[in-house]
């Protein structure tokens, strides 16, 4: 079973499109149909229409089926025929392009209905919540089922044997970090690693665990996660085989749960990639994303873990893009070495939150970077994609605590950084009045460079510029008439004065004195 709009996001990438009837986006799906002569009482919720002559005749059969959404091939020109057809009768319609094959889209179709169902943990089948408790019965015992990062994935609702570990495992979602560290040290996260046979953790009443019997979820060579438990003494005979079938079949699940994941996963990247590099038809794919209001902002995120860097980037992705795309704010994205999410919202507070939550879903060693370009609409998208890429680079070499800066708040920032980088570039004049005051005080010692800066920055005041210096007034006074000797500037010229301030917060290597 999955919402209607999870369906749209997806098939978006496969050229279908839904016509009209935004307000059913939020209707659950839970069954597939196709027309077929030897079925009289043919019934489904989506109704592939293959072979119907137009949008109107899908829509009376999607009405004799009673589905609730229809898909029929026709172009771009029968999208008002079929909205309206189906605003009349109270189906969804969508489009699917000519060139898509039905036999392709049956096949994406029929896996998202039936096997892409939504848990309490965000994506995968529901029915492993009902494998998790047909387990616990046959072993005796409560039962968890964890990804490879000992996130829990589904529990049964049986406490026989449960213990304070257990709960406070379910309340967070994940196992405590004071109990990964005592199964690491007690090697059962090796054992499953190397092993497909179970592994029985002895008791420790001081972190509220009572035994464990825990047994890898793979595919393959490949660890998908793991089913644990509770017990007070090592499974044997029926229970024990009965958990290790159960662990085949959650693999199966589990599989099953990272292709629809990956599906939506690629759809969604591929869209939102568009959109940061200026697709011309921004609104509708915006609209392909299911992503609400005008105002826009692009978040711009590296992670990194000690020297590691790829694999907490990937780490990142994975949790930015957990869950449904309409149960999460924005849609994310992976350019190069860094994620990427379009937001909606103006505050650029909200994106920071975002960036927070992220962060505290991730492994306690995992820090992330991260910048936040200006409010945009659809298609300044690209433009808010520097900008979040520039906040990024202030970030990465501002303070270790410090937020994430964005564009609108930090764009002085963002400008000097570029000056800077032009100066180092030797794009600024050498032979002007400011690369002679430079020369000059390398050779004789002098402070006319920060006499200079200082009296620009005080506005032409003497008085304060002393201030700053540490120097009496007459001092600065005295310095000026000697600059304006030395080269030739003219201090009293607005734009000369302009340009002067340009050059030296270009120059970030010269300093007050």
């Amino acid at each position: 079973m999955i919402r209607l709009d999870r369906l749209v996001n997806v098939l978006g990438g496969y050229g279908v499109r839904l016509c009209g009837r935004p307000g059913t986006r939020s209707v659950q799906l839970r069954s597939v149909a196709m027309p077929d002569p030897t079925d009289e009482r043919l019934q489904g919720d989506v109704l592939l229409a293959v072979g119907a002559p137009s949008a109107a005749e899908a829509v009376r059969w999607a009405v004799s089926a009673r589905a609730t959404v229809v898909m029929v091939r026709a172009g771009a020109e029968a999208a008002r025929e079929a909205s309206s057809a189906g605003e009349s009768e109270g189906v969804a319609v969508m489009l699917v392009d000519p060139a898509v094959s039905w036999s392709q889209l049956a096949g994406v179709v029929y896996g998202l209905v039936l096997e892409g169902r939504e848990t309490e943990a965000g994506r995968g089948p529901t029915d492993l919540f009902a494998l998790a408790d047909s387990l616990a019965d046959v072993v005796g015992g409560a039962v968890t089922i964890e990804d490879r990062l000992s996130r829990v994935l589904a529990y049964s609702r049986s406490q026989q044997a449960g213990d304070p570990a257990r709960l406070e495992t379910i309340l967070v979602r994940q196992v405590p970090d004071r109990l990964r560290e005592l199964f690491r040290s007690r090697g059962v996260f090796d054992r499953l690693a190397a092993s497909d046979e179970p592994v029985f953790v002895e008791q420790d009443p001081e972190h509220g665990l009572t035994g464990r019997m825990a047994v890898a979820v793979r595919a393959g060579r490949e660890v998908l996660g793991s089913v644990w438990v509770t017990c007070g003494s090592p499974l044997t005979g029926a229970r024990l085989g009965a958990l290790t079938d159960g662990a085949r079949t959650v693999a199966l699940h589990l599989l099953r749960q990272r292709a629809s994941a990956d599906l939506e996963r690629q759809v969604e990247s591929d869209l939102a990639i568009r959109l940061l590099e200026g697709s011309a038809d921004a609104a509708t794919v915006l609209s392909q994303l299911g992503l609400a209001g005008e105002t826009l902002r692009v978040i711009a995120v590296r992670a990194h873990a000690g020297n590691e860097r790829h694999a907490a980037l990937l780490l990142a992705f994975e949790r930015a893009t957990t869950g449904f795309g309409w149960s999460r704010p924005g849609r994310s994205t992976l350019l190069g070495n860094t994620l990427y999410t379009i937001l909606p919202g103006e505050e650029a507070d909200a994106a920071r939150a975002w960036v927070s939550a992220l962060g505290s879903a991730l492994p306690a060693q995992v820090r992330l970077l991260a910048g936040i370009g200006a409010p945009a609409r659809a298609a300044e998208l690209p433009a808010s994609r520097q900008e979040a890429d520039e906040c990024l680079a202030l970030h990465e070499t501002g303070p270790l605590q410090a937020a994430p800066p964005a564009y609108d708040e930090s764009w002085d920032d963002i400008l000097l950084r570029r000056l800077r980088a032009a100066a180092r570039t030797g794009r600024t004049p050498a032979r002007g009045p400011v690369g002679a005051l430079r020369r000059h005080d390398a050779r004789h010692g002098t402070h006319y460079m920060a006499t200079l800066r200082a009296w620009l920055e005080a506005q032409g005041d003497p008085a304060v510029a002393a201030e700053r210096l540490g120097v009496h007034p007459n001092t600065v006074r005295n310095r000026l008439r000697r600059i304006v000797q030395i080269t030739p500037l003219d201090l009293d010229d607005a734009r000369q004065r302009l340009a002067m301030i340009i050059t030296l917060a270009a120059l970030e290597d010269d300093r007050p004195l």
